[in-house]
């Protein structure tokens, strides 16, 4: 993909836009409709989440070698399994566990301004210490806010710039509700309202590009599996990590390697007819996280469950689990999570 050069870039990352649920739902967003074409969509990474797909647009590289290779991964150091997202405490180093630099470091280095805009409560957080280091956080409320506030800089910047602007409704409308629901359009359609308040306004040498993390499928709760019913499943597995649609489960540490056959064995039995079941070496040699540094190889599940059908994984035993009233789910493999929009507005739409 080739761009025009432009003095001020803005990126919209709309969390869980799908490409397919965009044109489904093309009706409902003329602005955003206006730039959609075959040509204009791109693919995400594997796994298709979001810590994982925004750690790889605002480094450039893939989740082998930023590691943040899920929702959920296992921290070897401190043998626990750690939220991506929300889960970051004193004993992980955002700096250091995402282990690559960002745009944004690289682009202040060459005297370009860093930006990145999105709510209050994720200024802080360590997830953003760990994709958005280098930029300055720009706290704005509502999405034509933060819309406004991202091409404010772009405006005021004497020297070059690069802003990100960060939308999370959309993802949570799905999850709590599903693409396909009345709740995802009107948050769709607000998004596109947002938008068509400054795509008019956009100078000259100002760029705007619309992506998405992700895309998400509906699960319905007669179609979740709950993986602990079958004890043999779990038998030799320390941990679980991932999420729903991409399970990653680790080995007890000192599992003789023919045990640990014999436990893939089974969720291939299980699991086969409806996910993708492979070993860690075998995800890694087939490039499912792309090129694997060996400090992150030991982060991915010794055996990754990518849901092939609209099904999702759950352990029933943890209690009050409420990602089990999720609908709109993402992780895996199918086109519906994997193809994203890459929506060009201003000058880069020349």
């Amino acid at each position: 993909m080739s761009l025009p050069p432009v003095k001020h870039a803005v990126v919209l990352l709309v969390d869980g836009l799908g490409a397919h649920s965009l044109k489904a739902r093309s009706g409902h967003a003329r602005t955003l409709s206006s730039a959609f074409s075959k040509q204009s969509t791109i693919q995400s990474g594997f796994p298709t989440t979001t810590a994982s797909a925004i750690a790889s647009l605002t480094t450039g590289t893939r989740a082998g070698q930023h590691g943040l290779v899920g929702y959920s991964a296992l921290d070897t150091v401190n043998d626990r399994v750690l939220n991506q997202l929300s889960g970051w405490d004193s004993q992980l180093d955002p700096a250091t566990w995402q282990r690559v630099p960002t745009i944004f470091e690289r682009a202040t280095e060459l005297g370009f301004t860093a930006v990145t805009v999105g709510a209050a409560r994720y200024r802080g957080s360590g997830f953003t210490k760990a994709v958005l280091r280098g930029a300055q956080y720009l706290a704005a409320g509502s999405l034509a806010e933060r819309l406004r506030t991202a091409m404010a800089v772009s405006r005021t910047s004497d020297v070059a710039s690069i802003t990100y602007v960060y939308v999370p409704e959309l993802d949570m409308a799905g999850h709590a509700h599903g693409w396909q629901s009345p709740q995802w359009t009107h948050a769709l359609e607000a998004l596109d309202s947002a938008l068509a308040g400054v795509v008019d306004q956009i100078e000259p040498d100002q760029g705007l590009l619309v992506t998405a993390d992700h895309g998400m499928v509906d699960v319905p709760a007669h179609a979740h599996v709950l993986f602990d019913t079958s004890p043999e499943l779990l038998r030799g597995i320390r941990h679980i990590a991932g999420e729903p649609r991409c399970l990653q489960l680790h080995f007890e540490a000192n599992l003789p390697k023919e045990e640990r056959d014999q436990v893939l064995e089974r969720w291939l039995e299980a699991e086969g007819h409806r996910s993708w079941v492979a070993s860690r070496a075998d995800a890694i040699a087939a490039g499912w996280f792309g090129e694997v540094d060996s400090a992150v190889a030991p982060r991915i599940g010794d055996i990754v469950v990518a849901a092939r059908k609209a099904i999702a994984y759950y352990d029933s035993r943890i209690a009050n689990d409420h990602g089990r009233l999720m609908v709109g789910q993402h992780g895996s493999w199918s086109d519906d999570e994997l193809r994203v929009p890459l929506l060009r507005f201003g000058a880069f739409a020349q």
